[in-house]
């Protein structure tokens, strides 16, 4: 079995009203149980907004810290869900799961 990051994307701007966001966290939940009762669920996390980032750097060995997101985007980051899955293909599903949940993009990768 190997661990899988679902990183969901989604647009900057304020937060969707609760008439929109009451459903799809119903649907999160949901998912979330059927990950934990496979038991592929391994943690998962919403992040603040990019604008709460700090951005620290090392140049010639001096420390450097900005405000703000690394880069600017339509999208960023804003949660994300590790997933212990047999192979690729089993992770894709539930990335496919967690996309028609959100309603947003996912995207799957492995850990090395």
């Amino acid at each position: 079995m190997k661990n899988y990051l679902l990183s969901v994307y989604q647009p900057d701007g304020p937060t969707p009203g609760p008439e929109v966001l009451g459903p799809i966290m119903t649907a999160v939940a949901s998912l979330k149980e059927e990950m934990r009762a496979a038991e592929a669920w391994v943690f998962d996390g919403g992040l603040f907004p990019p604008d709460t980032a700090t951005v620290v750097r090392v140049t010639d060995g001096d420390v450097g810290m900005t405000d703000g997101p690394y880069v600017e985007g339509k999208e960023h980051l804003g949660g994300f869900t590790i997933v212990r899955a047999t192979d690729l293909d089993a992770a894709l599903e539930w990335g496919r799961k967690l996309a028609a949940a959100t309603t947003l993009p996912i995207e799957v990768r492995p850990f090395q």
